[in-house]
């Protein structure tokens, strides 16, 4: 850290909080901030860009769930839900409908209609041709859904359970895990927001909203990959999620999950709030020590565009990339620190203002890896007490395990599981 602009004490930080968190407090919350955590040998950088066809589809069957592969769109949105389904039959009936209307949603064309007599079965936000819009639904599920309920705990994934809480964070757990989650994702809000109201509509007495939060994916400035709301650019390594071999030994569930899990992957879901008046009164040395790369190019310290790796071999002590810098303590970049790579999928969000006025935003942490503990878990453990805590407060969020494909017209969500 510079002798001249030292960082805002944790005290400032703290108090703000004591009368922000709860107020703020909109959905889940993060690891990894605004490096590469679980970053790879290699770096892949991320391109959002509007879709020049409004009804350009992504694929709704296949062995995985859309989503969680592809890059993220522009707009998406993470609802947490609380299952009301009495029993298992009812719980088999949601897992239809929820299927029946992914696929006709991701699908689009014309809207529904019943006559002028009858309650419309459509919002009426997208017209009356509703575009695919690049929409992809994927749907996980949290460790209390296999409570006795609905007799599932012994099928439970062998990983799952409720989101941990670690140094550092104000979790509200009214805004944690939930039985159900739903990840929308598409080119425009409006896209996103008729499917959350078509599966609303279409779900209620099945389940009931717990906690929510809609997120956005910056264009790349000026280019590459996109920014955080620190101004930093966030994402810049990720496994590549076109190789095959690397998302089966990093992302797809393995052989510790039961059968009816394979296909699928373990979820994480943080909300970060960054706390932006804080952050914003720092210069920018000590940021880019804080985590560790230049904040105009994304290049690590040691190097000179984004794509370069960082040089920790020749920087042993620190003096280029401090050792406590946010990308060196989230992947120390070792053989044995490899295995702990995750496939990120972040999100920017701004929340308005909390009931002080302080600005409400940061990074919805989404990610996807096949054992839970291994990947963001250990990650989250190195990054205990890095220097970046004194401007992040993660607030809510939690675990899930997102359920493997629908695999033809036939098929349905979770049926491995259910049937």
């Amino acid at each position: 850290m510079t002798a001249d602009a030292p960082r805002e004490p944790a005290l400032g930080r703290r108090g703000f909080l004591h009368g922000a968190a709860v107020a703020a407090a909109g959905a889940a919350a993060g690891a990894a901030v605004a490096g590469v955590a679980g970053a790879p040998a290699e770096a892949s950088t991320v391109s959002v860009t509007e879709a020049a066809d409004p009804n350009a589809r992504v694929p709704f069957h296949g062995t995985h769930q859309a989503g969680i592969l592809e890059q993220p769109a522009p707009r998406s949105a993470f609802v947490s839900f609380d299952l009301t389904a009495r029993d298992r039959g009812e719980l088999v009936d949601l897992m239809h409908t929820l299927t029946d209307r992914a696929r006709a949603l991701t699908a689009g064309g014309p809207a529904p209609s019943v006559g002028i007599s009858a309650p419309s079965p459509d919002s009426g936000v997208l017209g009356t041709q509703i575009p695919a819009g690049r929409l992809a639904m994927t749907v996980s599920v949290g460790a209390s859904m296999f409570d006795t309920r609905y007799g599932l705990g012994a099928t439970k994934p062998a990983r799952l359970r409720a989101m941990d809480t670690f140094p550092n964070d104000d979790l509200d757990r009214d805004r944690c895990d939930g039985d159900l989650l739903l990840q929308l994702r598409a080119d425009s809000q409006d896209t996103v927001l008729h499917a959350l109201r078509d599966v609303a509509r279409h779900t209620r007495g099945a389940m009931q909203v717990r906690w929510r939060i809609d997120g956005f994916q910056s264009p790349p400035r000026p280019s590459g990959t996109p920014r955080n709301l620190l101004g930093f650019k966030d994402g810049i390594a990720n496994p590549d999620a076109a190789d095959a071999a690397t998302m089966d030994r990093l992302v797809w569930a393995g052989a510790a999950e039961p059968e009816w899990a394979r296909g699928g992957s373990y979820h994480v879901v943080r909300v970060i709030r960054m706390l932006v008046e804080f952050w914003d009164r720092v210069n920018i040395e000590e940021q880019e020590r804080m985590i560790g790369r230049h904040r105009d190019t994304g290049a690590p310290l040691t190097g000179n565009v984004e794509t370069d790796l960082p040089d920790y071999t020749n920087d042993a002590l620190g003096g280029s990339i401090p050792l406590d810098a946010h990308i060196r303590m989230a992947n120390p970049r070792t053989a044995r620190t490899a295995e702990n790579q995750i496939l990120r999928r972040g999100y920017n969000y701004d929340a308005g203002v909390d009931a002080n006025g302080n600005l409400d935003m940061g990074l919805i942490f989404n990610c996807f890896q096949q054992d839970l503990d291994r990947g963001f878990v250990t990650v989250q453990k190195r990054l205990i007490d890095e220097p970046l805590v004194d401007y992040i407060s993660p607030v809510g969020g939690g675990y899930f395990f997102a359920l493997p494909g629908v695999r033809d017209a036939s098929d349905w969500y979770a049926r491995a599981l259910l049937a």
